[in-house]
């Protein structure tokens, strides 16, 4: 596994990336279920440049849909409600009912929805911030409601 580290008003971004140089994660400190780095891990910056370019211009309010070659693991349903997210247009918000309704999951699927989101381990590049309540309310993200708050303030979404 390779991984570099980058500064962001987040905090340190853990950011991994396989052999073939697609990013498989992308975690904040303190993120529930986020990565730390393992035992034999390789860290290499340059491995991550472009990535750190673009999340640079992202919090810069110059970038809005990140060009980046992802490979997440997850189960089938999990990749497609993740896949799901990228078509969230920047400074917009949608539900987990309209994320479910996008993948063709029932109604009654709503709550794996919402645990797909949950899981999601590319923060930020995949938009699960984007991700709101029916109601309108900012339910949870894994990296903290104060990020979500953030990351949806710089896209003009609060």
């Amino acid at each position: 596994m390779y991984y570099a580290i980058f500064p962001s008003p987040l905090g340190e971004l853990l950011l991994t990336g396989d052999a073939g140089g697609a990013l498989t994660s992308l975690s904040v400190p303190g993120q529930k279920g986020g990565r730390s780095v393992g035992e034999g891990w390789v860290r290499d910056q340059a491995r991550f440049a472009e990535a750190g370019r673009q999340l640079a211009a992202y919090f810069a309010g110059e970038l809005k849909d990140f060009r980046l070659e992802l490979r997440p693991e997850g189960t089938e349903f999990r990749r497609r409600v993740w896949d799901a997210l990228d078509d969230v247009p920047y400074g917009a918000t949608t539900t987990y009912g309209e994320v479910a309704a996008r993948i063709g999951a029932s109604r009654a699927a709503v709550r794996a929805v919402g645990g797909a989101v949950g899981a999601n381990p590319l923060l930020i590049v995949r938009p699960c911030h984007r991700v709101i309540g029916a109601d309108g309310s900012l339910t949870g993200y894994a990296g903290g409601l104060e990020r979500k708050v953030q990351l949806l303030t710089l896209e003009g979404g609060v």
